[in-house]
């Protein structure tokens, strides 16, 4: 992922999370909030301590960004992503941390089967 396509400081999580809509399930968190203004769809991660140590949250990381990266052509452009990981994505396979991250992702609904999806 481009750095222009990160949330990085604290500000921009908490205006996500304040502003935002959010839907969960057993591994995942996801707040989203729409900004017309944006070209591109932005993600932040969240994976805490309590997850485990670094290598963990990192291939955790990892994980999300890749299966982000494959469903890029789903989300609309115009849109912050923030993904909170949970205790039991310790343990997922990159199958598994993709078909839940897709789960969320419909429920919400920010997945489309059309290619380019605009946000107007």
């Amino acid at each position: 992922m481009k750095k222009e396509q990160r949330i990085k400081k604290n500000k921009e999580f908490q205006h996500v999370f304040q502003g935002g809509k959010s839907m969960a399930n057993r591994q995942f968190v996801i707040y989203t909030l729409e900004k017309k203004e944006q070209p591109d769809f932005r993600i932040g991660l969240s994976v805490s301590k309590k997850i485990g140590n670094a290598v963990t949250r990192n291939r955790i990381k990892r994980l999300v960004r890749q299966a982000f990266l494959e469903m890029k052509e789903q989300i609309p452009g115009c849109v912050d992503i923030v993904v909170i990981a949970r205790k039991p994505t310790a343990e997922m396979s990159y199958e598994e941390v993709q078909k839940s991250l897709q789960h969320i992702m419909r429920k919400l609904p920010l997945l489309s089967n059309k290619k380019g999806k605009s946000c107007n």
